[in-house]
């Protein structure tokens, strides 16, 4: 008979917050119970596409979401189900357009149809009038509410349904990122850091994560201590204009723009400090890695206080400014603290809660 299927919903598979947590459950999953399927609305392909092959999992392609496609998206999407009628589980993750997904598998009989949300306290733009009509056909898709965060709970459900949202914590492996010297060291050398303070950075290059800011702050960081060094790990569309920041800035020796890495965990060794003002942020995954890690936290106050697991991280308002930034950064200290226990007690380890969500799909 083989293992269930589930399809998980999303836009595509490369190494953003919520795909890693999607990699992070999937590799420990029992495969031979459960297997992943994934469905993905971009042509090309994604990071984590080979492994997803590899583990045994489909990826069925689907257009983009906007509204000049809509007429044919849902045409496709009814398609898609009637000729994959096997899923009894439909796990949506792209917020809230999974309403188009979810209706079309609740036409043909999904009995689960998850709808998950991400984020959180999205700012006004021009996307803004097509996620409240998103919301609204939101409704009565969906036989499960999920969030990363009660507050990313609250934004795409209401306040009013708290009780009735699941929350399923952006949980790493973390033995990954357990302190370990000799990789900080190996790291260091291999970098040119060895003897640097090093503010460590991870995400896309858009303008939720807020690069033009965290340079202006390690601008004036670098001022105030010329050695210090910034890690920028990812990629984006935006990654052209922070280089070109970088170099008017004259920064160019003391930031060093990493790409899009798989050895992450590996990458937290080396750094003192991880730096996170973003706009916005449901619960970040990258967060509770920095935590699992050791790292002294700084972050803005666009990202939720259920991030603070370890409650050691520090929060600091974006209208604060870059120099009162710089002067927190560099009058705290850089000590490194082993957070595994506590956070596999918080129920941030993904090997503890695999199980749960094992149990939950298999219900069905």
């Amino acid at each position: 008979m083989g293992p269930k299927r589930i399809l998980q919903v999303v836009t595509i598979m490369n190494r953003g917050g919520l795909e890693t947590m999607l990699m992070n459950y999937y590799r420990q999953v029992d495969r031979s119970k459960i297997q992943f399927d994934f469905m993905v609305h971009r042509q090309e392909r994604g990071d984590y596409d080979d492994e997803i092959e590899e583990l045994g999992g489909k990826i069925y392609r689907m257009l983009p979401i906007k509204p000049g496609n809509y007429r044919k998206y849902l045409k496709d999407l009814e398609r898609f189900f009637k000729d994959n009628n096997q899923y009894q589980v439909v796990h949506s993750h792209i917020n809230e357009n999974s309403g188009f997904v979810l209706k079309a598998a609740n036409k043909i009989g999904v009995p689960c149809r998850i709808a998950h949300s991400h984020l959180a306290d999205l700012k006004f733009d021009y996307k803004y009038p097509f996620r409240v009509y998103g919301r609204l056909n939101l409704k009565s898709s969906f036989t499960h509410r999920f969030a990363c965060s009660k507050r990313a709970g609250e934004w795409l459900f209401g306040k009013k349904y708290n009780k009735e949202v699941k929350i399923l914590n952006n949980a790493v492996d973390t033995n990954r990122f357990k302190y370990d010297e000799s990789i900080r060291k190996q790291y260091r050398n291999e970098l040119g850091i060895a003897n640097k303070i090093v503010i460590g950075h991870v995400g896309r290059f858009n303008p939720q994560k807020n690069h033009r800011f965290l340079i202006d702050i390690f601008k004036e960081v670098n001022q105030k201590n010329p050695d210090t060094v910034l890690l920028l790990i990812g990629d984006g569309y935006l990654k052209l204009q922070i280089e070109e920041k970088v170099r008017q800035f004259k920064l160019s020796n003391s930031v060093i723009f990493l790409g899009l890495r798989d050895d992450i965990p590996e990458l937290m060794q080396a750094m003192d400090l991880f730096l996170f003002p973003s706009l916005f942020e449901g619960l970040p995954v990258v967060l509770v890695e920095a935590q699992a890690s050791g790292l002294r936290c700084i972050t803005s106050t666009g990202v939720t206080e259920e991030a603070n697991i370890t409650k050691k991280v520090e929060f600091l308002e974006l209208s604060e400014g870059s120099l009162k930034w710089a002067e927190i950064i560099l009058n705290g200290n850089f000590n490194r603290e082993d957070n595994q226990e506590f956070l596999i007690k918080k129920g941030y380890d993904t090997s503890a809660n695999v199980k749960v969500l094992e149990e939950f799909y298999l219900a069905y």
